[in-house]
């Protein structure tokens, strides 16, 4: 894989590069795709409950951007209440399906400086206690300005990306471990009561 190769893609398979995302539709060309890829030895359910967790903090490098302040370590009892419209990462959820997907667009502010932007958090088992976090990210890159706008996020991305998915993967396994979870998640593991 070339350098340049490298910061589009981390992890990611041939499917992964072919496959249709929900991202995909929120975003005009010509635009520039980054995908990122972690396996994690946990079920679906609780990595996408992880992955909801965005809605708190980012899980990436937290004294870059979340001010200094840890991502909790521990599940934020009704975060995994999804609603389009809700904030999570740099924009509003756009669309999601529970234990599946998360896809989200880029907030006017965030647009300004970054460009656009959509991307889907997609969890796809690959057997009862295992499965991959996939992250697809479109980014605007029109004219020679978006062009480099785009090459040099692409790298930053791929650092915080990196870190995020590796958050992720950690604390869902932690989860596991210390619960004995292995099937669908069981009521009351973070979530609020009915």
């Amino acid at each position: 894989m070339t350098i340049r190769g490298k910061a589009w893609s981390w992890n990611a398979t041939e499917h992964d590069w072919w496959a249709w995302y929900p991202c995909d539709r929120y975003i005009e060309p010509p635009f520039r795709e980054l995908i990122r890829v972690v396996e994690v030895e946990a079920p679906t359910d609780v990595v996408f409950r992880w992955v909801c967790q965005m809605k708190v903090a980012p899980y990436s490098y937290d004294w870059i951007d979340n001010l200094g302040r840890r991502s909790p370590r521990e599940l934020t009892p009704g975060a995994d209440r999804l609603e389009v419209g809700q904030s999570f990462g740099i924009g509003p959820i756009v669309a999601f399906a529970k234990d599946h997907h998360v896809t989200g667009v880029a907030h006017p502010r965030v647009r300004r400086f970054l460009g656009n932007w959509s991307y889907t958090y997609l969890v796809e088992p690959t057997g009862p206690c295992s499965c991959r976090l996939v992250v697809k990210a479109n980014t605007s890159c029109r004219g020679w300005w978006g062009r480099l706008r785009a090459f040099l996020l692409a790298w930053g991305d791929l650092v915080m990306m990196r870190k995020q998915l590796l958050t992720f993967k950690e604390l869902a396994e932690k989860t596991v471990r210390e619960t004995g979870v292995t099937g669908p998640l069981e009521a009351g593991l973070g979530r609020d009561a009915a």
